[in-house]
């Protein structure tokens, strides 16, 4: 559009009208800038005056209302609500300004004002996980559990993050495995894994392995990882025949085999015929800086594989891996069985195989020999008791470090056959 500047006047007053806008924005721009500076200070006085520049904003008058609220020092609620209901006053349309002024309420202790404005927020913004989650917990406070069961559905399914805080914040609120399960996870097997995850990592076996049978029944897959931390929290408590029975159900779900071993050996993989599974009850490896692990066949073409340890003779290791959690029976008769070889062990301190019960001292401490120097593929025996409260042993490499001026470590070993066969028996003396 064009517009006609035939004449000098209507030249000034375009220039005029330009000038008169340019200095209200300049104007507006500079109190907009005034306000969020005082804003930001978070020093109440000049933060008043910054929200009174702007009595239309309602974010600041948010900011404003959470500064009073969680001034630990000189905290004002009354305050804070009413910087609240301006907010909203201002912006009803924001669902969070709602959630803020309805935290005030409960507070306050002002329960069905606080459910109000939650029901606004929920109003206002139906879809969002923050608001549902939020407004479940409250719920919950209220012990409203369907209601709040049907909120925290619905944060679940809007944004899965909130899962685990779902589950702590339902088990807090009710304890109660059938609920968290039936009426706010969804059943499928990564929603019940983590309701596992929770309740190892608070040592709750108990309610822990009633959600992993419920998994189980789901009959879905799922990595053999996952069933770790359930698998800690067994071994802490030493419940060997929940840890057995657990660690077969993994196998399975994880689509590995999962039969007994042979003979009836208590360790898994002893045959070293799959990887290191680093967990439950399968061989463990951390990365050591000397000594590299791989597979070899087994001797004699035997069924399975060889682990072999190379060491690199940079440094002078101690070895106490790989290592495997063994679950057994207390007061038990047990025959060890495996099979060595070395080629060129270097210093006097060699590789042996380690048998120990590593939680109560004295109970179970055993190894076999330790070889240096180069041997050929040969059976190493041994037996053992368990103590009166063993319920798992402690399968492993060991080697202590030398102590020896020229104590750098060479040299290849490998191991093969590793089984702990129970005895008939128990024996008589020893009580459960």
């Amino acid at each position: 559009m064009e517009i006609p500047l035939g004449g000098a006047a209507q030249r000034w007053a375009l220039v005029l009208v330009s000038l008169a806008t340019a200095a209200i924005l300049i104007s507006q721009a500079g109190i907009r800038w005034r306000a969020d500076h005082l804003l930001d200070s978070q020093k109440l006085d000049r933060m008043e005056r910054g929200a009174a520049l702007v009595p239309g904003d309602a974010d600041a008058w948010d900011r404003l209302g959470r500064l009073r609220q969680w001034d630990f020092v000189h905290p004002d609620l009354s305050g804070a609500i009413g910087d609240y209901q301006k907010a909203v006053e201002k912006d009803p349309r924001s669902a969070h300004f709602w959630m803020d002024l309805a935290g005030a309420y409960e507070s306050a202790g002002d329960d069905a004002r606080a459910q109000d404005a939650f029901a606004h927020a929920k109003a206002v913004y139906p879809a969002s996980g923050e608001v549902a989650f939020h407004y479940g917990n409250f719920l919950l406070r209220q012990q409203q559990y369907a209601a709040a069961f049907e909120q925290l559905r619905e944060a679940i399914h809007a944004d899965p993050t909130f899962l685990p805080l779902a589950i702590s914040r339902t088990w807090r609120a009710t304890e109660d495995v059938d609920q968290l399960l039936g009426e706010v996870l969804p059943p499928n097997a990564d929603a019940y894994l983590q309701a596992v995850d929770f309740f190892a990592s608070t040592g709750q076996a108990e309610p822990a392995l009633e959600v992993w049978q419920r998994l189980v029944a789901l009959r879905q897959p799922f990595g053999l990882q996952r069933s770790f931390s359930l698998l800690e929290e067994l071994i802490h408590e030493d419940r060997a025949d929940d840890a057995s029975r657990v660690w077969r159900e993994a196998l399975a779900a994880a689509g590995l085999p999962h039969d007994d071993p042979p003979n009836h050996s208590a360790i898994w993989n002893g045959d070293f015929a799959n990887n290191f599974g680093n967990g439950g009850l399968d061989w463990r490896w951390n990365d050591l800086l000397g000594a590299t692990p791989s597979f070899d066949a087994a001797p004699s073409g035997g069924a399975g594989r060889s682990l072999r340890l190379d060491f690199s003779g940079g440094s002078n290791l101690e070895l106490v891996q790989p290592a495997e959690w063994v679950p057994v029976e207390p007061g038990h008769g047990y025959h060890f069985h495996a099979l060595m070889r070395t080629e060129g062990i270097t210093t006097e301190s060699g590789v042996a195989i380690s048998i120990v019960d590593p939680k109560h001292s004295g109970a179970v401490n055993v190894a076999t020999e330790s070889l240096t120097g180069t041997h050929p593929w040969a059976p190493f025996e041994l037996d053992l008791t368990t103590g009166p409260e063993t319920y798992f042993l402690v399968v492993r490499l060991l080697r202590s470090p030398s102590r020896l001026f020229d104590n750098k470590l060479a040299g290849t070993v490998w191991v093969a056959d590793v089984a702990l066969l129970p005895s008939a028996a128990p024996v008589e003396q020893a009580s459960r």
